[in-house]
């Protein structure tokens, strides 16, 4: 047993103390470094999961370290009644390298589109009036758990038993432009779009979809919503996966990669988007706090260089060539897709509704990795995840498969 862990934190604590809305593994991590993590009993793990997209660098990051540790002997918390120097180095870079003019902070993904959910309807009543509220979204996509936002998700299943949801909110077909046509109207005050379905199974949108999304959004006075929280910083080999289409939202959310695993979201739009959101009508006791943006800053500066995005389109190729050898031995996929290091594979019929149990016993074969729904296997690791790791984590997924075969 590791040094850090202690008897009597096992998983069986977890039921006693925690409430029952998780059902964590057995194993219980107490250390990471670059690709790899240890369980209180030192064994070792491949980590293809990257925290659900978030471990950017890996674990303990010698940059991120440093600049969390410098920053904690220097100022960890002001609150919005003052701004603070790391929150507008950040603002200040992330509108650098995008598209946007003004940042808004916040703690999670969930929170980010929080805020520009709110900013849509603001917008909207502010320049045509309090009938333009409408917000479409697509069917399986998620967008966050709080209660406006898992009504925009696309999954009645989160919305179960939380009755009555915010209303408002409109649900079309992702990559059917036609499904799209028929519900937006001038009514409409955004559309969401997720450019990589990661929680409804990896699926990409179509560049003719989002093209047609931006044309109808123009023509019906809406703003554009991009939910990168899950594709952006790298994570599809661009900065932002909007990067690859050419398509410019209005509004894009931000978190996940953003802090390497240090809680950070934001919110990213334009002036005369932002100018809706005055002084009073949203705000965050810990949004921006110094901690929380030093660590992005330092992530950002390490992301965003041409050297290590080309590296994920590599090694996301790598990832899919790995899953294509393991079909040939197994016959276990309907369909592998993805973009760069967020990579889907659609189970066929002969394993469905095994995602789960693969998942399980990858772990028990020292893998970690995901699932999208009951029939998508999900890998999401570091950016700079080195080859050899990626070959070892499949070997292991093939041990983990042939096991249950």
């Amino acid at each position: 047993m590791s040094k850090s862990a202690q008897p009597n934190v096992s998983r069986a604590l977890f039921d006693q103390v925690m409430v029952p809305n998780y059902s964590p593994g057995t194993m219980i991590p107490v250390r990471g470094e670059g690709s790899h993590v240890w369980d209180q009993n030192g064994k070792e793990y491949i980590d293809f999961a990257g925290g659900i997209a978030v471990s950017a660098l890996g674990h303990t990051h010698p940059a991120l370290v440093s600049a969390l540790t410098r920053q904690a002997q220097q100022l960890w918390h002001v609150s919005n009644v003052l701004t603070n120097e790391p929150a507008l180095r950040l603002a200040k870079a992330l509108v650098e390298c995008t598209f946007a003019d003004k940042v808004f902070f916040a703690n999670s993904g969930g929170e980010a589109n929080e805020a520009a959910f709110k900013l849509a309807r603001r917008y909207a009543w502010e320049h045509y009036g309090s009938q333009k509220n409408e917000i479409i979204s697509f069917y399986n996509s998620f967008h966050g758990r709080t209660l406006f936002t898992v009504s925009v998700g696309g999954q009645k299943k989160y919305t179960e038993g939380f009755a009555p949801v915010p209303e408002g909110i409109r649900h079309a077909t992702y990559n059917d432009i036609d499904s799209l046509k028929a519900l937006i109207s001038e009514r409409t005050c955004a559309v969401v779009i997720e450019p990589v379905l990661g929680e409804g199974g990896v699926v990409s949108a179509d560049h003719a979809f989002l093209t047609a999304a931006r044309k109808l959004c123009d023509q019906h006075n809406a703003l554009l919503v991009f939910d990168e929280v899950q594709t952006g910083l790298g994570r599809t080999g661009s900065l932002y996966a909007y990067m690859n289409s050419g398509i410019v939202p209005d509004i894009l959310t931000t978190a996940k990669a953003l802090g390497g695993g240090f809680p950070i979201g934001a919110m990213l739009t334009s002036d005369a988007c932002a100018a809706s959101l005055s002084v009073g009508t949203h705000g965050s006791t810990y949004g921006g706090n110094p901690l929380g943006c030093a660590v992005a800053e330092a992530l950002l500066q390490e992301v965003n260089r041409p050297e290590l995005l080309a590296g994920v389109t590599h090694k996301g190729a790598r990832i899919k060539e790995g899953l294509h050898a393991l079909n040939d031995q197994f016959g276990l996929f309907k369909e592998i897709r993805g973009e760069g290091l967020l990579v889907g594979g659609e189970l066929n019929a002969a394993w469905q509704d095994q995602a789960k149990a693969i998942m399980t016993a990858a772990c028990e074969q020292g893998l970690m990795i995901l699932i999208a729904g009951p029939n998508v296997l999900r890998i999401a690791p570091s950016l700079i995840i080195p080859d050899a790791d990626i070959d070892l984590g499949l070997q292991r997924l093939a041990l983990a498969i042939e096991a249950l075969s």
